[in-house]
């Protein structure tokens, strides 16, 4: 298995914890990946200018396509853009016309055909929870895990080919699983973190937190567990605005729970790096 891995623009200036995780935990499951010279994706832009956005998204797939290789991706609103660029492209008069400027600012052109695929994805459908399960030697066994999956990760669904529920998914549950770790039900599961409106109403960004946090924080669950960088960002820098009375829940990425059950060392899942307090659950964890 070897995929072009597209970080964005958040993960290396905001979330290297999560990059450090994923490479660790994908070279431990002989996973490959290859860097790759990409831009950001399109997704800042999208709602602006589609078509500019659309080329961005494009150059990008270009890369990946020169190399012969699909892309795997961590940020959700990364893999949504890229995604629906590799669908929207489908279209020979949208392509030739992407193409085009491809041409005049790139020197290159996109012919279609690359899949784009979350860390997540890749490791529930390609990679598979039965692997999984047989590559853990530290079972995460007792500990009370909540899963965020975020807004872009599944919808809109047929951009995805209904990888999962829109409304009721269950692949990060069953990921959270494999670890031996328990995925428990809250209130306001499926709610947004509130990253996507937080530069024009932060109020109103941080209270839609609120409401995720509340009452995880009254069910004294070990870790909030995301896999994307925005989530990531907005669940544990502002915890000390939401949670002023109890501890913190340690907000982690999915590979860094994962990398735990494969026995891997904190330091080498960035856990030195995370935001919100994180000791009490590596201790659980016995490391």
């Amino acid at each position: 298995m070897r995929y072009a891995l597209f970080l964005g623009c958040t993960i290396p200036a905001r979330a290297l914890d999560y990059e450090l995780s994923a490479r660790s935990v994908l070279k431990t499951l002989g996973i490959e990946v290859v860097d790759l010279d990409f831009g950001c994706c399109g997704f800042p832009i999208e709602a602006v200018d589609e078509g500019k956005a659309l080329a961005l998204a494009a150059g990008n797939l270009a890369l990946a396509e020169e190399q012969g290789l699909d892309v795997l991706t961590l940020c959700n609103a990364c893999t949504e853009m890229l995604s629906k660029a590799e669908l929207a492209l489908r279209d020979e008069r949208r392509l030739s016309r992407v193409n085009r400027v491809l041409r005049e600012r790139l020197g290159w052109e996109y012919h279609g055909g690359v899949r784009v695929r979350h860390l997540a994805r890749v490791l529930y459908e390609e990679y598979g929870l039965d692997r999984i399960r047989e590559a853990v030697n530290r079972p995460l066994k007792g500990l009370k895990v909540a899963v965020h999956y975020g807004c872009h990760y599944m919808r809109p669904s047929r951009v995805y080919g209904e990888f999962d529920d829109p409304e009721f998914p269950q692949s990060l549950d069953r990921l959270v699983e494999a670890t031996g770790a328990e995925s428990v039900n809250y209130e306001y599961k499926m709610a947004c973190c509130g990253a996507g409106i937080l530069n024009f109403d932060e109020e109103v960004a941080v209270e839609m937190a609120r409401m995720k946090l509340d009452p995880l924080s009254r069910r004294g669950v070990d870790a909030l567990v995301v896999i994307c960088p925005f989530c990531g960002i907005m669940y544990s820098r502002y915890q000390s605005l939401i949670l002023r009375e109890g501890g913190e829940i340690p907000v982690i990425y999915y590979p860094q729970l994962l990398g735990l059950a494969l026995g891997l060392e904190p330091d080498e899942l960035g856990f030195q790096l995370n935001v919100a307090d994180v000791e009490e659950l590596l201790e659980k964890v016995g490391v």
